[in-house]
């Protein structure tokens, strides 16, 4: 996949909070991280855990409604790590950018 293939749908900068597990071996533990930057397709997230291309994950995320217009949303997307970047964030975490296999979104409440 090209850089430009990567970059067809608008990103949004905004750093959430997010749970994530890794699904393959199954029964992984929930980890932690932070969204760097969001798109209808993928997402750039920091953590401490190290993680492999290809690998699947599922990641849980609540939406703010810079993304998600008036409405607050909790999103569990199922993606894939479609690269690594050891060491790119401010305090020295792991940057890790996951392409959206697909999703669910369940709309919360007016804000």
């Amino acid at each position: 996949m090209s850089s430009s293939d990567r970059r067809t749908d608008p990103r949004v900068n905004i750093h959430v909070p997010l749970r994530f597990r890794v699904l393959e071996p199954p029964g992984a533990a929930e980890q932690t991280g932070e969204s760097e930057n969001i798109s209808q397709r993928g997402m750039f997230l920091s953590t401490d855990v190290p993680l492999k291309i290809g690998t699947p994950v599922e990641v849980s995320l609540h939406m703010p409604r810079e993304i998600a217009a008036k409405l607050t949303t909790d999103v569990t997307c199922v993606a894939r790590v479609v690269h690594v970047r050891p060491g790119s964030s401010p305090e020295g975490r792991m940057g890790v950018g996951l392409r959206i296999e697909r999703y669910e979104a369940k709309q919360g409440r007016e804000i």
